[in-house]
C-alpha cells in the first residue's frame, strides 16, 4: 500500500519553495502527495512566524492535522519551528519538530 503525505505551507515564497523541495523527496521515495484535508500517513506543516497571527495559524494547522488521521505523524518545520521549538513542544498532536532541512 502506498504511503501518503500531505503538506501545508504558511508564509512566504521561500517556504513554498522549501515545501515543494521536501515534497519532491517524498515522491522520490514512493509516497503519494495528497491534499492536506485528506487522510495521510504524514502531515508536514511548513510554519511561519512573521506575525503573532502567523504563529497562531501555525499552531491551529498543526492541531488540525490529527483530525484527518489520528495515527498520522505530524511534522512542523519552517520559521516558527526554528524560533519557538519550546512553544511547539507543548502541542501534543505534534510528533516531530524539524528545525532545519539539510540540502542534498
Amino acid at each position: 500500500m502506498t504511503k501518503k503525505v500531505a503538506f501545508y505551507t504558511l508564509g512566504c515564497k521561500v517556504n513554498q519553495y522549501e515545501t515543494n523541495a521536501i515534497a519532491q523527496k517524498f515522491i522520490e521515495k514512493g509516497y503519494t502527495k495528497v491534499e492536506f484535508n485528506a487522510k495521510a500517513d504524514i502531515y508536514i506543516i511548513n510554519t511561519c512566524t512573521v506575525t503573532s497571527m502567523a504563529d497562531k495559524k501555525s499552531r491551529q494547522i498543526i492541531r488540525q492535522a490529527k483530525t484527518h488521521n489520528p495515527k498520522a505523524i505530524v511534522v512542523a518545520t519552517g520559521c516558527y519551528a526554528q524560533v519557538s521549538k519550546e512553544e511547539l513542544e507543548k502541542i501534543e498532536e505534534l510528533d516531530i519538530i524539524v528545525r532545519k532541512f539539510r540540502k542534498r
